[in-house]
């Protein structure tokens, strides 16, 4: 089943954001690779793809995983997590209609 994964991020999150970035992102390559992954991004802080210094309000993920467990387990595995950027995950079932 596809979950979504919404993250919030701390304030300032910026500068802990690239530190691990490179790990965070490895790891949505495997679901990528594996067929698992429908989207991910980050929310801008201010309205543009690079928000410079402004940095990012959060995360979304939205994923395939066998439950919601699996997907909890997988999300609070993060380096976005042990790094302290999010400051709130919140996982849900979804359900894909369009496209």
């Amino acid at each position: 089943m596809w979950f979504s994964i919404v993250c919030e991020d701390v304030p300032d999150s910026l500068a802990r954001r690239q530190s691990v970035r490179a790990e965070h992102l490895k790891r949505l390559e495997s679901l990528k690779d594996s067929g698992r992954l429908l989207i991910a991004g980050p929310n801008p802080a201010v309205e543009a793809n690079d928000p410079g210094d402004a940095g990012f309000t959060g995360s979304l993920i939205i994923a395939e995983f066998d439950s919601l467990a699996d997907a909890r387990a997988w999300a609070e595995a993060d380096p976005y997590v042990d790094a302290g950027v999010y400051a709130e995950v919140s996982i849900k079932p979804f359900k894909k209609v369009l496209p």
